[in-house]
């Protein structure tokens, strides 16, 4: 997610390479980075954070406390900390430090590769809307970001953070069906995806609501409306909003552990 994250930047001109510096724990991988990117590396954590004005966390939720320890005494306010960690709640983050330090929470998700995340960012105790501005630069370069209190942050989890695992499930389901009834693997994948990928346009783009673009393609006595109605026998829209709450529950029952 962080080399996503990147590479949506620099591909955005919101930074150059050479404002960019690198640490990560495979060594490997930081020169790999660095080689293909043309960013900086640094030997250590706190070599890199020292007097950035943005610190993005890209590392494994259980290991934030750890990888932050080392810069406990280094950063200030005049370092932006943004954390993609799902889980770390701010006031986590903002212990990790003995002074005040503006922190930034972020709920990206996988279609950050493919620069169409989705996004929620809140803000910490010491941020104000020049923080804020920061980290949409960032995600606003890969995708759709929006700004939420963080305690709608797991509902955010269950909605676009684990969405794109429901939409493969739908997408997957969509070719199978058009397996069923003949089609090619191959061909039925791609219609399924951009079939998806298309109505997500729709609704994105015209601002309408998706229950009048999904009444724009159901003709009286038609072959939509009959398939809404097998969809909706099988509790098709119940089905995934019990997905999205379970999903945020075990989000919160996490960030409590």
């Amino acid at each position: 997610m962080g080399c996503a994250l990147m590479r949506g930047v620099l591909a955005a001109d919101v930074y150059q390479p050479s404002q960019i510096t690198l640490f990560d724990a495979s060594k490997e991988r930081m020169a790999e980075l660095a080689s293909e990117l043309g960013i900086g590396i640094s030997e250590n954590v706190e070599a890199a954070a020292r007097g950035a004005k943005v610190l993005l966390v890209a590392v494994k939720p259980h290991i934030v406390a750890t990888a932050l320890a080392p810069l406990r005494d280094v950063l200030d306010s005049s370092t932006t900390v943004i954390s993609i960690a799902a889980g770390v709640t701010l006031s986590q983050l903002e212990a990790c430090f003995s002074n005040p330090v503006p922190v930034v929470r972020v709920m990206p998700n996988t279609p950050c590769l493919v620069g169409e995340s989705a996004a929620a960012i809140c803000l910490g105790t010491h941020a104000d809307s020049s923080h804020l501005q920061q980290a949409h630069q960032i995600f606003d370069a890969v995708g759709l970001a929006v700004d939420v209190e963080e305690r709608l942050m797991d509902a955010v989890t269950g909605l676009s953070g684990s969405g794109p695992a429901y939409v493969y499930l739908f997408i997957e389901a969509l070719s199978d069906g058009g397996v069923k009834m003949g089609l090619p693997r191959g061909v039925a994948t791609r219609l399924a995806a951009q079939t998806v990928l298309g109505a997500a346009k729709m609704v994105l783009e015209t601002g309408e609501h998706p229950g009048q673009l999904k009444d724009q393609v159901t003709s009286p006595g038609g072959t939509t409306i009959a398939a809404i109605h097998a969809l909706e026998d099988n509790a098709f829209r119940g089905a995934v909003m019990d997905a999205v709450q379970t999903a945020a529950e075990r989000s919160r029952e996490l960030s409590q552990q």
